[in-house]
């Protein structure tokens, strides 16, 4: 498995992933992240190098992709994580996994400081995630609760607390 930053020519190899990886709203219409991910690509949050993509070995195709993108916490520069997509076949075979490590190696080393994403607690503990609560980070809907995760970087200080923003295409969702 390889997996290496976004190219221009990976934009549509993108796109189907997220087509396949994740239900459409209703028969015919692209799944929601496929819009969001576009929504993103034009804005000013998004970070070339913390878009990634999975291609097996061999280099036929894309089979996964992840993307974190600029957020706030209290008005101070974190990421929002996600979407992440694994083509169906490619699912449960660590592909999730080596884009996950990826993407926050990267983040890391570009030195922010905080990730953030909304997902299932039993999956993304193993990356380090935690409750975002823990951090002293608000999620922008209370109702998430547990889901709301936050993983500190070496760029973190505990003085980075408050009310967590995602890039303003997440909020037309």
């Amino acid at each position: 498995m390889i997996v290496r930053r976004e190219t221009p020519a990976d934009v549509a190899a993108v796109r189907a992933v997220h087509s396949v990886a994740f239900p459409a709203p209703r028969p015919g219409e692209l799944p929601v992240e496929v819009g969001l991910l576009d929504a993103l690509r034009a804005s000013d949050a998004w970070v070339p190098a913390l878009s990634l993509v999975a291609c097996p070995s061999s280099g036929d195709g894309v089979v996964g992709h992840v993307v974190a993108t600029k957020a706030t916490v209290a008005g101070r520069t974190a990421l929002g994580l996600g979407p992440i997509g694994v083509v169906p076949d490619w699912q449960r075979q660590g592909v999730g996994s080596a884009l996950m490590h990826a993407v926050l190696a990267a983040a890391d080393a570009l030195e922010y400081p905080l990730v953030v994403l909304l997902g299932n607690p039993r999956f993304y503990r193993r990356f380090g995630f935690r409750p975002a609560a823990e951090l002293g980070v608000r999620p922008p809907d209370p109702s998430w609760r547990e889901a709301f995760q936050a993983r500190p970087l070496a760029a973190y200080t505990d003085d980075l607390r408050g009310e967590f923003c995602y890039a303003a295409p997440f909020n037309d969702l």
